[in-house]
């Protein structure tokens, strides 16, 4: 063979290698690995056998069931005014006096008017039954016996009219102190130690709530008219104590609907007792319609860009995607019933950790780091 022939058999073997794909530079390695992804805590959640509640969501404010704004119910001038906004009162507690002088003098005078008319009323009982004893022994006649009779009656009369007055003069003295109608508190004092009030016409001097019973005023979609029914559940949350829900039931539902909202309108009691609420607070919430207990995600566990519901699940520390059937939600609580595609205790990212690319390796830091 000479030198020539050598030359072109070896270009010849490089050339059927290349083809062949041959030769070290075309060797597969396989896919490229994805670098890990770094994931905080707070991007992840565990899926959870929940309560998923679903209604009309509604607003609205708390009001006190029981308010009592007091009024004066005598005239004259306030001389005591022991109360202070804030303050926790019991039923009957004084809450204001209004100076009893003149008061007290006309019950003084309506007394002695009932002993006067006490003791005239006496005289002419016992002269109409002395006059009743004469004319049966024919001593006088019919004409002075009526006339007996007619004087005791008339007695009589005057007598229930000073006892009226009496008992008018004591309750308009008893009316000079205001006390508290109910165990509650004192919500607002605009009156002051001095002020002159009237009977008619008179301002506030103060106003007591009962602040363990609270009433939400609240508006709901004429759609579901049907379902607002008394005693249904109703859940809200307050801004002042976020993170806490609070619950209710519908005592009264409004039998017309607002034309211009297109609106009926519910009222919730809320019990109260620990005072962890206040009239004046705004609340969100909605009532109960539906619901379901099974596996539940967040709202942001579903992936916004998918054609089909789906969530990113991590497997083996790696993430896949998983198509999956969502059943009833909670608008409250922000999260969703899962019918199928998860199973309890899966790990699924959330938030802005839902675009992390499929098939990455996740590395979950904690939140604070």
């Amino acid at each position: 063979m000479t030198r020539t022939d050598s030359r072109g058999w070896s270009l010849s073997l490089a050339a059927l290698l290349v083809a062949c794909g041959g030769g070290v530079d075309a060797v597969d390695d396989g896919p490229t690995a994805l670098p890990s992804v770094q994931v905080a805590a707070d991007n992840i959640t565990i899926v959870d056998s929940l309560l998923v509640e679903s209604g009309p969501i509604l607003s609205g404010s708390l009001i006190a069931e029981r308010t009592a704004r007091l009024l004066p119910q005598v005239g004259g001038t306030i001389i005591a005014l022991p109360v202070r906004v804030g303050m926790a009162v019991r039923r009957g507690a004084v809450i204001a006096v209004i100076d009893t002088m003149v008061l007290a003098d006309q019950a003084r005078a309506a007394r002695l008017g009932v002993q006067g008319a006490e003791l005239a009323a006496a005289d002419a009982m016992r002269n109409r039954d002395r006059s009743e004893e004469l004319h049966r022994a024919g001593a006088i006649a019919q004409r002075e016996l009526e006339g007996a009779r007619t004087a005791a009656s008339q007695a009589t009369a005057v007598l229930e009219d000073a006892r009226a007055r009496l008992a008018s003069a004591r309750q308009r003295l008893a009316d000079a102190v205001i006390r508290a109608p109910f165990t509650g508190v004192v919500a607002e004092v605009p009156a002051s130690v001095g002020d002159v009030v009237s009977a008619t016409g008179g301002g506030i001097i103060a106003v007591v709530v009962d602040p363990t019973v609270l009433e939400l005023e609240a508006g709901v979609p004429a759609q579901y008219l049907g379902a607002m029914r008394v005693g249904a559940r109703v859940q809200f949350a307050v801004p002042a104590q976020p993170g806490r829900l609070f619950e209710g039931t519908i005592a009264r539902v409004s039998p017309a609907i607002d034309v211009a909202t297109g609106q009926v309108v519910i009222y919730v009691r809320v019990p109260n007792p620990d005072g962890g609420l206040a009239a004046g607070l705004f609340t969100e919430g909605r009532v109960t319609v539906a619901s379901a207990r099974g596996l539940a995600i967040p709202f942001n566990a579903v992936d916004p860009q998918a054609v089909s519901p789906s969530v990113r699940r991590i497997r083996g520390g790696m993430v896949e995607s998983v198509v999956v059937e969502l059943g009833v939600r909670d608008e409250l609580l922000e999260r969703v019933e899962v019918r199928t595609g998860l199973g309890l205790g899966d790990t699924v990212l959330v938030a802005g950790a839902i675009g992390t690319p499929l098939g990455a390796q996740i590395r979950i830091t904690n939140s604070d780091r």
